[in-house]
């Protein structure tokens, strides 16, 4: 299986430590230190997807489970948004895929705090990277957000980049939130408690005539 390259950091250091552990207490407690780069191994797999969506599908960007699937909170609350967000835990695969194709119009870092992720205002309030896509002539809104253990997050898109729906864009790390903002127009096809696959499962579909989709 492939492993994200943002992991082999994490990796090497494990594998560090495993061996240092095995110098100074012996094999055995070098082999219980193998743990930890397994775990890193488990975090930052990459595994493929068979992506197949319609031109007016929304795919999800991540793995894990919804928590919203509705009404917009913070900033996005005014202005004709939906919102779709998708909590990660650390058993999730963490790489970060395209809900939509087309033409990256902003990308933008927040800095901010390391709420609990799951807290209503962790999208305004913690740190975050929001990728704006005009998917012909409808804008689309991603944010990578972290938690309480999610520090880092790798975003490989630039403002300007053409991009497919399901396709790669980043990585968060250790446990983190995914939102995503739709038309007023869009139809949601999940609801909360749902499990939800990156680059696979249809989590909304755009109207054929949306209004909207200028950013607030």
């Amino acid at each position: 299986m492939h492993i994200d390259s943002a992991g082999w950091p994490f990796i090497g250091i494990g594998l560090g430590v495993a061996a240092l552990v095995a110098a100074i207490a012996g094999s055995t407690y070098g082999v219980v230190a193998l743990l930890l780069p397994a775990f890193f191994l488990f975090f930052f797999r990459d595994p493929e997807r068979q992506v197949d969506a319609a031109p007016n599908e929304v795919l999800s960007p991540a793995d894990g489970r919804v928590m919203v699937a509705g009404e917009p909170s913070g900033r996005f609350a005014s202005g004709g948004w939906r919102q779709i967000t998708i909590f990660l835990s650390p058993m999730d695969v963490h790489v970060n895929r395209m809900p939509v194709s087309g033409r990256v119009t902003s990308v933008k870092y927040h800095p901010g705090r390391f709420l609990p992720a799951y807290r209503p205002d962790a999208g305004d309030l913690n740190e975050h990277t929001e990728v704006t896509v005009d998917h012909s002539g409808v804008t689309i809104v991603v944010r990578q957000i972290v938690g309480i253990l999610a520090r880092r997050i790798v975003c490989r898109v630039r403002e300007g980049d053409v991009v497919s729906a399901g396709a790669r864009f980043g990585v968060m790390k250790f446990g983190s939130r995914m939102d995503v903002f739709l038309p007023q127009g869009s139809t949601i096809r999940v609801k909360v408690g749902d499990r939800v696959s990156a680059g696979i499962t249809v989590i909304a579909e755009l109207s054929p005539a949306p209004s909207g989709g200028s950013r607030p």
